[in-house]
């Protein structure tokens, strides 16, 4: 092959682990966040009030109930999420209001938000969509769109396009996974080239992206606590 020719192909190969990284970057640094998201460490609201008066508190979300306040959390910082304890929303009244939330928060400009199901860790790339754009959720969907189309224009290597479609439909680790191993894994040399293999069908991509979505959505729950201990 030509000087020239081989040059254009190393450039074309640079520009492409480029973005593959760049992604990568984005996509991880969201699973970071949505770990910490789906399970905040329980304070109080004293805690909170502290928090909210010492301008810590970025973003409030909350789901209300037929007048009363049945779930607060909140960040301090895309990587720090607190969410008030249970005795807040105790079966007792007086319950907890949007009155009282306000009154607690005090002059704190952080941004407030209505959940719609607070509590539930869905399974697929819902995060991608819910996530808030103060932390980052803009940069995260775009991440997530370009990695599905770049599954669509390429050819790739582990499965065909119906696999990956059912792979990526897991979310985060399923693009992850996308972006690490296809066409080629993310870490070979330049000339090397992985040994062949059967691809993947839609079928057994489909039963692969169920099984990668319970397996997110553990992780999820089980990392995210465990951060949020060691961040606390």
């Amino acid at each position: 092959m030509a000087p020239e020719a081989l040059e254009v192909r190393r450039g074309w190969r640079i520009v492409g682990l480029t973005i593959r990284a760049v992604l990568l970057i984005v996509l991880i640094f969201g699973v970071l966040i949505t770990v910490l998201n789906r399970a905040p460490l329980p304070e109080t609201r004293a805690e909170f009030r502290a928090a909210a008066a010492a301008d810590r508190v970025s973003l409030v979300e909350y789901d209300e109930q037929d007048g009363a306040i049945r779930y607060v959390r909140w960040a301090e910082g895309p990587l720090t999420w607190r969410e008030l304890d249970a005795e807040t929303f105790g079966a007792a009244p007086p319950p907890y209001t949007m009155a009282d939330l306000k009154s607690d928060m005090g002059r704190s400009g952080a941004e407030v938000t209505e959940l719609s199901d607070s509590g539930e860790i869905r399974l697929g790339p819902q995060w991608v969509l819910e996530m808030p754009a103060p932390v980052g959720g803009d940069w995260l969907l775009a991440a997530w769109v370009l990695t599905f189309l770049i599954m669509l224009g390429s050819t790739p290597r582990l499965g065909n396009r119906w696999a990956w479609f059912w792979i990526l439909g897991a979310g985060w680790i399923g693009a992850i996974l996308f972006l690490l191993l296809e066409p080629r894994p993310f870490w070979f040399e330049a000339g090397r080239t992985p040994a062949p293999r059967g691809r993947l069908g839609g079928g057994r991509g489909f039963l692969l992206g169920i099984l990668l979505a319970l397996l997110s959505t553990a992780l999820t729950l089980a990392v995210g606590y465990l951060l949020n201990l060691v961040l606390s």
